[in-house]
């Protein structure tokens, strides 16, 4: 991970989020909303670089197959450059938590007091950087991101898992 925020004239950097359509679970507007957001701030600020490659900027397909996070990675000439399926193992407790307190975050928001509500966001925010910080080590010596990045991807990931 790195500090460094690329200009949007970087090479280091995406151009383009797609997801695997089929995977998606569209019966939660929060959890679209999630994801549409954070594809919007992934795409206005990011750095993101394949170690080894200088012909950025990149396009990103991300899907989820045999338990799987694949991430297909190529750039405005080539679709495919390469190619990483990350096992989603080390990552089924923190989405599984994840998920249950994003559920009562949700629940909260609409009747708890905000001292509740504000406890809750915080268990949250932290099982997501937990989340995020799995990732970028997972991506490491692979995809250079940072912090801001692999936060905003790992929303991604938990929106392929979603199913609620």
């Amino acid at each position: 991970m790195s500090e460094f925020a690329p200009s949007p004239l970087s090479r280091s950097r995406l151009f383009e989020i797609n997801l695997d359509q089929a995977t998606i679970a569209r019966k939660n507007p929060n959890v679209e909303h999630e994801r549409e957001v954070a594809i919007f701030d992934i795409l206005e600020s990011n750095e993101f670089k394949l170690v080894g490659h200088d012909n950025g900027p990149y396009r990103l397909d991300l899907s989820i197959a045999e338990d799987r996070l694949v991430l297909t990675v190529g750039n405005e000439n080539e679709l495919e450059l390469e190619t990483h399926a990350l096992s989603l193992q080390p990552f089924k407790k923190i989405i599984k938590d994840y998920f249950l307190v994003c559920d009562s975050y949700y629940e909260a928001i609409r009747t708890a007091p905000p001292s509740k509500i504000q406890a809750i966001d915080v268990g949250r925010r932290c099982l997501h950087d937990e989340g995020s910080r799995l990732f970028a080590e997972r991506l490491d010596g692979k995809i250079n991101v940072d912090f801001d990045t692999a936060r905003r991807l790992f929303t991604l990931i938990c929106a392929l898992h979603w199913k609620g």
